[in-house]
């Protein structure tokens, strides 16, 4: 069954009139999407937006409907390419959905905005297939985020910022650090708080025995990383 909510329904905040579809198989944007997208919608200014790792695409969405400009999406997932351009349509935007692997499928293109909640949970190494495609993110839950975090200078127009979704728990110190190797201004600019989810707290044992997270912890802050591409 599909989840479609209409402006009198959704809430969010702003988010509220915005039209969506999450189609089954397709990952289920959770809170920290929203502060991705609260985010977004303050820094969107027109020009080209690229959502990472978007499902169906609602912080980029909502980042140009707030501001205009033009949306570019990638997800690995075919349901989630087609889920896209669903809602791209449902609330009147273009968008170039791709399915594609991180910024490979943006090769040699620059952008003004660059939005991305990757997986981000420690655990096993990336999934190929299934509802842990959208969650597992190795050992220390960097994989995506170092990937990001390496290249995505490199796809910044001058003035452009990047803004990740990023956990407590896998180092945002290290998130800091490679962005400012790349050259960019850093910041955190959202924190919020809230309870371990549920896949964070089955693996609670794990991550308390590796210092992830402090034992006996039964909540999680999540926070969304910009990195800004000052010339």
């Amino acid at each position: 069954m599909t989840d479609l909510a209409d402006s009198q329904s959704c809430g969010h905040g702003q988010d509220a009139a915005m039209r969506r579809i999450v189609l089954p198989g397709v990952f289920r944007p959770r809170s920290d999407t929203w502060l991705l997208a609260a985010v977004g919608r303050s820094r969107a200014a027109g020009g080209r937006v690229l959502e990472l790792c978007a499902g169906p695409a609602l912080a980029g969405i909502s980042s140009v409907l707030a501001g205009g400009g033009s949306l570019t999406s990638v997800d690995v997932s075919r349901w989630a390419v087609i889920n896209a351009r669903l809602n791209a349509r449902l609330n009147g935007i273009a968008i170039d959905a791709r399915r594609g692997d991180l910024l490979d499928a943006v090769a040699g293109e620059r952008f003004d905005l660059i939005l991305a909640n990757p997986p981000y949970v420690p655990g096993p190494a990336p999934a190929d297939r299934g509802p842990e495609r959208a969650t597992d993110a190795g050992a220390d839950g960097r994989v995506f985020l170092d990937r990001i975090c390496a290249r995505v200078a490199e796809h910044l127009n001058p003035g452009g910022s990047v803004l990740l979704v990023h956990s407590e728990v896998c180092s945002v110190d290290a998130t800091l650090m490679a962005l400012e190797r790349a050259g960019l201004g850093t910041d955190v600019v959202a924190r919020r708080r809230g309870p371990l989810g549920p896949l964070l707290s089955a693996r609670r044992e794990q991550l308390e025995a590796r210092g992830l997270l402090r034992r006996g912890q039964d909540s999680e802050e999540v926070m969304v990383v910009e990195g800004l591409r000052v010339g």
